[in-house]
């Protein structure tokens, strides 16, 4: 019967290599790049393969003692690169990617015991959806999981034999399927073991009808515009539109995608657009108090079929509205129509907000005291003023609708209010503080890159995350914009290629008897296309019972990253200072536990292992961080705006936004540069972030992440910068969001890198060009985290703290 089971590779509409079931085709994807040969005892044989393992044959460099007080050059010349888990050679190189799962522990305790000795967080961070390169895609007519805890088959699976597989998660034995015996790779028989799904650590499936719960939904977008006179005035009405204009084919989806518009003030205004009609017909509901559809069928449109009449709306649009007088503004009527009007398909509802809503269901007060700022110890207010935007996300999740929210405001809007609406929606937060079309040039240029991105970016719908780990392990805290449906269960109403989640852990049985654990997460969706889909991640770790393994192990990174979402919820649930004063500890325990615990010889200082030695570093950059510092005029919604953004953000962005990465780039040299696509791309040595390092004759790049805005501010201090000849022309303001295109080696390294640099990321950076009299001057002083600062220690004063309270 292999007639029925024959592959072939096919194109992807997603642009992934697939793999299909053809019962009519010999072809098999025998050279496809996305398949590598595998040594083929590995993946089969993991207990057998780390029995005779040892963790501490001699001294890793990850436990090398760093004297922090004496070795002040910690940071390494390039990014910091994640640990590699102690694992045979053949499973390290199909283990997950560290960009898409990640562990703060790449060695895991026995015991929950061990765990709380070494004072170090379990956790993990995922960045599912992530755009990926290369992504196996299998078609087949059986999914082969589990039969007990519905784990995907992976490859850390043990084989048995050619007919049974045990499973990695739970240990129980399941039936290798007839179909399954068949490898589409060698296109032989009977090679269980090295099919796709056994040899990729990321794969994803095309999923049969058994798992929709009904027919795959299309593709609705609905975009709900303010239109008060304060939303007028900053002109984003225009930039919006004349985006959808020129991206109206590139948002995804297929010939049943529908879209639809709702603007409003203090009534809510709908748009028939209905083929047939000459031009778009307003229809405008001013009872905000009951909110009904005037035309249900006729506001959610097939985009192709009614795609003039969109454009002529778009057009028009910012003309309507241009000599409104009203100021008020009814956003939480506009979102319960919103809500009516998707509640029977599901989509993305993009909402464009510029001021505190003022009428209707919704309505909010004004909460910040801008003279209190300064001085508070505790910032109060970050929890929502209401739980109307909560309840309603709630509401919509339920029914598969995601809300993004569009912040473009000078005043305050209570974003600790109005972030429920996508926080509990699976939605994204996007804010532009002060945003004008005159006054703010470089806002206006970070909102059309942004809206960009957002329009023609993938987009998944109506999805589900479980994550699944070895027995004995459990989950008890999920990081990330979603609501928890069930204990493991996460509803994404939407997924998209940048959001981050983080989840903690413990061990709630030991773990003595296991050579390794393994975790699985697990995301069903509807792509932009109408196929249902699996994404599936798996990582394997080693099971340590030494407190030295566990400290070898130890990803700082991960560790930060898991603390920064922790202590944004001990923010709003105890107070600011108990949050800081947690961060604190967890640097002081950790160094505590491994000079006690771990080191034979005790020595004065302050010794961290070598893979822990940027750990209080990232500790006092998170205090100064705008999310928890103190004693500056913080405004209220910028904060809570970083409190989203470590939440939701991936590790890799989270952590640009924690430690910026500085770089001197008058002196670019092509010594150890890199060849990319025929291009010299520098690499200029990362440098502290000190004042001390800057130099009065020189020029500086900082790269300062911030993936919810989809920006990084690369921001330039360049002192004298007449000696610069790549520089001579900036003499006005326009020139300082763009680097000259000069015919100089100078000019071309030094685009080559900031090229080099937008090109590691899927947003496109803004750049601002700092002069020494730019008021944006202060911005870039401030990110100086080894600095002494009006409320906040130096980097060395934090470290004598540190070691006084080690040395109790």
């Amino acid at each position: 019967n292999t007639q029925s089971i024959q592959f072939k590779v096919i194109d992807d509409p997603q642009g992934c290599t697939q793999v299909k079931c053809c019962p009519h085709s010999l072809y098999s994807p025998l050279d496809c790049p996305m398949f590598p040969p595998q040594p083929s005892a590995g993946p089969a044989q993991l207990s057998p393969s780390l029995a005779g393992l040892s963790l501490q044959s001699q001294t890793p460099e990850s436990l090398r003692v760093v004297n922090l007080l004496q070795e002040r050059n910690l940071l390494p010349p390039g990014p910091v690169t994640p640990p590699t888990p102690c694992l045979p050679q053949d499973l390290q190189k199909i283990n997950c990617h560290p960009e898409v799962f990640r562990s703060t522990l790449t060695s895991i305790p026995q015991t929950q015991s061990l765990l709380n000795k070494a004072k170090l967080p379990l956790g993990l961070l995922l960045h599912p959806f992530k755009d990926l390169s290369q992504l196996p895609v299998v078609t087949s007519s059986t999914i082969v999981r589990c039969r007990s805890c519905r784990t995907y088959i992976n490859p850390f699976v043990s084989f048995l034999d050619q007919r049974r597989w045990k499973c990695n998660l739970c240990y129980r034995v399941n039936d290798v399927p007839e179909e399954f015996m068949y490898n589409p790779v060698s296109r032989s028989y009977g090679e269980p073991h090295k099919r796709p799904e056994v040899q990729n650590a990321t794969i994803e499936f095309i999923a049969p009808s058994e798992y929709m719960l009904r027919p795959p939904q299309p593709a609705v977008y609905l975009f709900v515009l303010d239109v008060s006179h304060n939303a007028v005035e900053t002109g984003y009405l225009d930039v919006v539109c004349q985006s959808l204009l020129e991206n109206i084919n590139a948002l995804p989806g297929d010939s049943r995608t529908k879209i639809g518009f709702i603007t409003f003030d203090s009534t809510i205004h709908f748009y028939n657009l209905q083929e047939g009609l000459s031009q778009p017909q307003m229809l405008i509901v001013s009872d905000i108090d009951d909110i009904f559809l005037p035309t249900p069928d006729s506001l959610l449109v097939n985009l192709n079929e009614c795609k003039e009449l969109v454009q002529d709306l778009l057009k028009s649009l910012p003309q309507m509205f241009g000599k409104t007088m009203e100021t008020q503004c009814a956003l939480g009527p506009a979102l319960q129509a919103a809500f009516k009007l998707l509640s029977a398909t599901g989509g993305r509802v993009s909402i464009f907000q510029t001021q505190l809503p003022s009428l209707g269901v919704g309505a909010l007060k004004s909460r910040e005291d801008p003279n209190q700022r300064a001085s508070a110890k505790d910032i109060q207010h970050l929890s929502p003023a209401t739980d109307f935007y909560k309840k309603l996300a709630l509401d919509c999740s339920g029914q598969q609708v995601a809300v993004d929210l569009f912040l473009l405001s000078s005043q305050y809007c209570d974003l600790a209010s109005l972030g429920c609406i996508s926080r509990y929606s699976a939605g994204s937060v996007y804010y532009y503080p002060s945003y004008h079309q005159q006054h703010n040039p470089a806002g206006v240029e970070c909102f059309q890159k942004d809206l960009k991105r957002y329009l023609t970016r993938k987009i998944g719908f109506e999805a589900v995350m479980r994550i699944r780990c070895s027995k004995g392990l459990s989950i008890h805290t999920f990081h990330g914009n979603f609501f928890v449906r069930s204990t493991d269960l996460l509803s994404l109403p939407n997924v998209n290629p940048d959001a981050g989640f983080a989840v903690q852990m413990s061990i709630e049985e030991n773990l003595v008897d296991m050579q390794s654990v393994s975790f699985q997460a697990a995301l069903l969706y509807t792509s932009s296309k109408g196929e249902r889909r699996i994404r599936v991640h798996t990582m394997c770790l080693p099971v340590v019972n030494s407190l030295s393994d566990i400290f070898a192990g130890a990803d700082v990174q991960a560790i930060t990253g898991l603390l920064a979402s922790m202590a944004v919820d001990r923010s709003v649930t105890a107070s600011l200072s108990d949050a800081r004063d947690a961060m604190t500890n967890a640097s002081i325990d950790s160094l505590t536990s491994f000079r006690t615990s771990v080191l034979t010889i005790q020595q004065p200082g302050l010794l961290a292992p070598a893979c822990l030695r940027l750990f209080p570093l990232y500790i006092l950059a998170l205090l100064k961080q705008k999310a928890f510092r103190t004693g500056t005029s913080t405004r209220l919604d910028d904060r809570v705006f970083a409190m989203c953004q470590l939440k939701y953000q991936p590790l890799a962005y989270v952590m640009l936004m924690i430690h910026p990465a500085l770089y001197r780039v008058d002196d670019l040299t092509d010594e150890g540069s890199l060849n990319v696509s025929e291009r010299i791309v520098p690499q200029p040595r990362v440098q502290q972030l000190s004042v001390e390092k800057l130099s009065r004759d020189g020029a500086f790049l900082m790269d300062a992440g911030s993936v919810s805005r989809m920006t990084i501010t690369m921001a330039f201090i360049c002192y004298r910068q007449m000696q610069f000849k790549h520089f001579a022309h900036m003499n006005n303001p326009k020139s300082d969001n763009m680097l000259p295109e000069l015919d100089t080696a100078e000019s071309q390294r030094t685009r080559a890198f900031v090229g080099w640099l937008r090109e590691q990321r899927p947003f496109f950076p803004i750049l601002h060009v700092i002069r020494d009299e730019s008021p944006l001057k202060a911005s870039f002083l401030q990110n100086m985290v080894e600095d002494r600062t009006e409320s906040a220690l130096s980097y060395y004063e934090f470290l004598l703290h540190v070691q006084q309270q080690v040395s109790k």
